[in-house]
């Protein structure tokens, strides 16, 4: 069982705490409903410069005066950008907690938007890091060919033809937009009063909220109805292929989002996965080979990836195939089955010994509008999955027909020919 409190500000600011009194230390996070989705072509990428750049400096604390201070505490302090929401959070000692709640409160509600252009540089590298890593840059390349001109097929750091010219004022009234008091969830697990917790909140955002206040962020796109199906190559003289099969999933209110993690964990998710012994284990085609999956409000992303050398490609988009259909067509096995429960029942309890883990579970739930289960609930919805609900799912999200394609590699000739068997008609409609 799981015991969290919550209370709404007057501002609209969420403060959700989960007390752990066994514990010394806290995990905070400051969760933000602003990322990639909400922005358009012409400002691709600001979620996440925007992250960088509150660590440069506030209204109270120089840059080099915010990683002082977490240093001198011997806690961490980071922050990520995703496709729905921005984070910054911490663990400290509980005796530290006040005081890395006023710096972050300040760097999320007060940023100077300091040192712009040194961090302009910064993110361009970040973009040339992933540009030169296919292993990563593989799956900006199926999102966008599974989510098309949608901002959710974006990737999330952005073009660098934006970041290279995008302004402080575009930046900072992206933040007056989103960084207001009613878009921000303030979620904590660990050793901390929600009493006390709250006050504090109120306190600091008061002071330190007013400019975030005006205007009305604007609403998010809706994800309606995917397009076609779509094939996206990227020729790269590189040793091996790597290439996603991927689809639209479920959204992260649909029921069946228990039944997606034991598909997850069946197909490819995991050591004893078909896939992972199938094409690495017993016939050695593939290191890399692996089930991937994403949810949203209103959508979700599924599918497979496998890195692999020529010689190999065409079977192991075979094996891919195959197994799939196993699945469609008879469900898992009754060991399978029961070992994808416990897997995932198994890594859920493990993670809750962690109190970052705990604050992120309430926040994200919180900050996307997500039903926010007990941990009981959980393992029995979990438990309840059944053969033929995994043999549905994967014939609704994993079908031939609904799948797109991404590859890098040097011949796309060879990827179109391996693709083909797997993908019928996919190489056609793509060229028309």
């Amino acid at each position: 069982m799981q015991n969290y409190l919550l209370t709404t500000l007057d501002g609209g600011t969420r403060v959700v705490t989960e007390p752990l009194p066994a514990v010394r230390s806290a995990a905070i996070g400051l969760w933000i409903g602003a990322g990639s989705r909400d922005e358009d072509d012409a400002h691709a990428g600001v979620s996440h410069f925007l992250e960088h750049l509150l660590f440069k400096g506030t209204a109270s604390y120089s840059a080099l005066e915010i990683a002082e201070i977490f240093d001198t505490f011997g806690g961490e302090l980071n922050a990520a950008t995703a496709r729905d929401y921005t984070v910054v959070y911490a663990r400290v000692l509980d005796e530290h907690l006040e005081t890395a709640l006023d710096v972050m409160t300040d760097m999320v509600f007060a940023p100077t938007l300091a040192d712009l252009d040194a961090e302009r540089q910064v993110v361009l590298e970040e973009i040339a890091m992933v540009d030169d890593s296919p292993q990563e840059l593989i799956f900006d390349l199926v999102t966008k060919a599974v989510f098309g001109r949608h901002p959710l097929g974006r990737p999330v750091l952005g073009s660098a033809e934006v970041i290279s010219t995008v302004s402080k004022r575009s930046l900072g009234a992206f933040h007056r937009r989103r960084y207001r008091p009613d878009n921000v969830v303030v979620a904590t697990a660990g050793s901390a009063d929600h009493d006390c917790l709250v006050s504090l909140v109120e306190s600091m955002r008061r002071a330190k909220a007013g400019a975030s206040s005006a205007g009305k962020p604007s609403a998010r796109a809706p994800f309606v109805a995917p397009p076609k199906p779509a094939l996206v190559f990227l020729p790269k003289p590189t040793e091996q292929y790597h290439v996603c099969l991927s689809a639209p999933g479920i959204a992260r209110s649909d029921r069946r989002r228990f039944t997606a993690s034991v598909l997850d964990s069946v197909l490819g998710g995991s050591a004893s996965s078909r896939l992972f012994q199938e094409i690495r284990e017993q016939r050695g085609l593939a290191y890399a080979v692996y089930t991937f999956s994403s949810q949203y409000a209103d959508t979700g992303q599924m599918g497979v990836y496998v890195g692999t050398r020529e010689e190999n490609l065409a079977e192991c988009l075979r094996i891919v195939a195959e197994q799939i259909g196993h699945i469609v067509a008879d469900g898992p096995r009754p060991d399978e089955l029961e070992r994808a429960k416990e897997n995932l029942k198994g890594r859920i309890m493990l993670s809750m010994e962690v109190t970052s883990n705990r604050m992120s579970r309430l926040g994200k739930s919180l900050i996307t509008d997500s039903e926010l289960l007990d941990l009981d609930r959980i393992l029995a919805e979990i438990e309840a999955v059944d053969a033929e609900a995994v043999a549905q799912l994967a014939e609704f999200v994993l079908s031939a027909e609904s799948f797109s394609v991404a590859a890098i590699g040097p011949s796309e000739e060879k990827l179109l020919e391996a693709v083909e068997p797997v993908c019928p008609g996919l190489v056609e409609r793509a060229a028309a």
